[in-house]
């Protein structure tokens, strides 16, 4: 049995230049005959794990291997314990994880027009969809486009600061509704719209399709097609698989996971980039990401 449910597990580090060139393998928990946990080795191929891994994994958890394995708190703990000692930075790189609940999940974080204090209406200037596979936790394909603002045609400094978005990126671009009716024939392009398929939308927060998307199309009186209606916050999903709550978004999770930030903090896209690296390394751990939002 692995040390996570549903065949969690850990690729070894690299080993010190004194033990054998390509030495992997990966965790798991063995019982002992009193019906206690213990750490051992699942070998790969004709590799062997090193007693040297082995005995650095047993230090890192400690009194936790003696917790019965397959206990949610136990594998919380172990994940946390592990990946802050540096096993869980590489770890998509090896482990196959369990099926998901959807064919895709659709990364999506907006931008908006912003100032101090607050402009009202907020307008969406940024309009960024990663098309994620469930199966592989790969990207498949991207939508990106950016929007003019037309309440608050001129972008503020603030704004500009904040995300990065210079006024040349938005001056001349489509309108909310045009680029609404651009996503809808990506999301037909993609086969999105076929009832066979599963897909749903992630964002960091409730905000984007809780109170942007809905508040500018009531405002504008723009329809909010029904896949915009049901979403995972990455927050939440973080925060059941972990333990704790990401206060600083990203930054936390990205921190909590051993992984590198990418790209710019409040660029829609590279925040999106975040998002599913952040979803691939918790699917590898064996996390099951469902839906969070409540019906509309």
């Amino acid at each position: 049995m692995c040390i996570y449910p549903q065949h969690w597990g850990f690729p070894a580090l690299t080993e010190p230049s004194a033990s054998p060139a390509g030495s992997l393998g990966i965790f798991e928990v063995r019982r002992d005959a009193s019906g206690c946990s213990m750490l051992a080795p699942l070998q790969t191929g004709a590799a062997r794990f090193s007693s040297y891994l082995l005995s650095r994994a047993r230090k890192v958890l400690g009194s936790h291997l003696f917790s019965p394995c397959g206990v949610p708190e136990f594998c919380s703990i172990s994940t946390r314990k592990l990946a802050a000692h540096g096993f869980g930075a590489s770890m998509a790189a090896m482990v196959p994880f369990p099926p998901q609940r959807y064919h895709y999940f659709l990364v999506l974080d907006f931008e908006a027009t912003c100032d101090k204090p607050q402009i009202h209406p907020q307008e969406i200037i940024e309009f960024p969809i990663l098309k994620l596979n469930g199966r592989t936790m790969e990207i498949e394909s991207t939508f990106h486009m950016y929007v003019q603002p037309v309440v608050h045609p001129q972008l503020t400094p603030f704004c500009t600061e904040l995300t990065g978005i210079i006024q040349g990126m938005v001056d001349g671009q489509p309108s909310l509704q045009q680029v609404l009716e651009r996503v809808d024939e990506w999301m037909a392009k993609e086969g999105l719209l076929d009832p066979n398929v599963k897909s749903i939308f992630v964002t960091c927060g409730d905000w984007d399709l809780k109170v942007m998307l809905p508040g500018q199309c009531q405002y504008l009186g723009l329809p909010v097609a029904d896949y915009f209606k049901q979403w995972i916050n990455l927050k939440k999903a973080y925060s059941f698989a972990m333990g704790c709550w990401p206060k600083n978004g990203l930054l936390d999770m990205n921190k909590g996971l051993s992984l590198q930030h990418i790209g710019r903090p409040h660029s829609g896209i590279d925040d999106c980039k975040n998002i599913a690296n952040i979803m691939k390394t918790l699917a590898y751990q064996g996390f099951i990401f469902k839906q969070t939002s409540k019906p509309f």
